[in-house]
């Protein structure tokens, strides 16, 4: 499902216009970037939980030239899926 497809179907069954489905699901987009950004955790009960992790520089290789590079360190956003997800698709 792409995000075309989950606009039209909360559409339908909040009884909603596409642009105003579109419009939450934006917002509700944006919400968890700003707090991810601020580094605040989401956590959705029953659903899961949005985070983000330090990954350290390590040692790499560049597949091109086989040369050794270091990889530098990042920050990764996590999610982690709840139990009611899980039972869900299990």
């Amino acid at each position: 499902m792409n995000k075309k497809e989950l606009i039209h179907a909360v559409a339908e069954r909040a009884e909603l216009t596409k642009v105003e489905a579109g419009v939450v699901l934006n917002e509700f987009l944006d919400a968890i970037t700003k707090a991810l950004v601020a580094g605040k955790k989401i956590a959705l009960v029953g659903f899961g939980q949005f985070s983000v992790t330090d990954v350290p520089k390590r040692q790499g290789r560049n597949p091109r030239t086989g040369k050794k590079m270091v990889i530098a360190a990042r920050k990764k956003p996590v999610f982690k899926a709840g139990k009611g997800l899980k039972d869900a698709v299990s």
